[in-house]
């Protein structure tokens, strides 16, 4: 036999080798499993996937209506605005607003508008002003206090009896102790007397 012959042989026995192998190509393995064996009616196993089901959202019971807001609490009362006693005389201002007083022993003299009351007198505890003991002091109607020297002048005073007044937003009480004036808006002023001058 010669060299070709054998070749030729070679290419039909591998041509018969590969139909063979078609032939059985048709047992497979896939995925470890042997598919498509004699017997077989199915095809390949496919997982199915299992349809998943909606859960059902809990329903909760229906809320009770809502109170209605409560009404807002009211603060305290405001306090009542002071004023004069009932009873108070009133003593009338001039033409620029002041009214001028004289305490009953005369010992006392005042000068008073809405916003001070200025007193002149000998005071026996008064504290220097200028090297002097002062002779005047003065309160506005927010309690501040300044002691002066100085000289109210003739003026026209009203001689208060041992009552209570009221002018210019001021209460005066005169007393045979002293005499006290108090701003009807805001709770301060002073008591005068020859012996003691306190302010508040």
């Amino acid at each position: 036999m010669r060299i070709s012959d054998r070749a030729k042989l070679g290419v039909v026995a591998a041509s018969l080798l590969a139909t063979a192998a078609l032939a059985a190509g048709c047992d497979t393995a896939i995925n470890g499993r042997l598919d498509g064996s004699p017997g077989s009616s199915t095809g390949p196993t496919v997982p199915t996937p299992t349809p998943s089901r909606p859960v059902p959202t809990p329903v909760s019971p229906p809320s009770p209506p809502a109170d209605p807001p409560a009404p807002p609490t009211p603060g305290p009362p405001a306090p009542p605005t002071p004023g004069p006693p009932p009873g108070a005389e009133e003593l009338a201002p001039n033409a620029q607003g002041y009214v001028f007083i004289e305490t009953k022993s005369g010992e006392t003299r005042c000068r008073i508008n809405r916003e001070a009351v200025g007193c002149e007198s000998q005071f026996a505890h008064s504290p220097l002003v200028e090297g002097e003991h002062a002779n005047g002091v003065n309160v506005t109607a927010d309690g501040t206090v300044r002691w002066v020297l100085g000289n109210l002048g003739a003026m026209p005073v009203v001689t208060l009896d041992y009552a209570t007044y009221s002018t210019q937003d001021w209460t005066i009480q005169a007393s045979s102790d002293g005499t006290r004036f108090t701003n009807n808006r805001t709770g301060h002023g002073m008591f005068v007397s020859v012996e003691e001058v306190d302010t508040f």
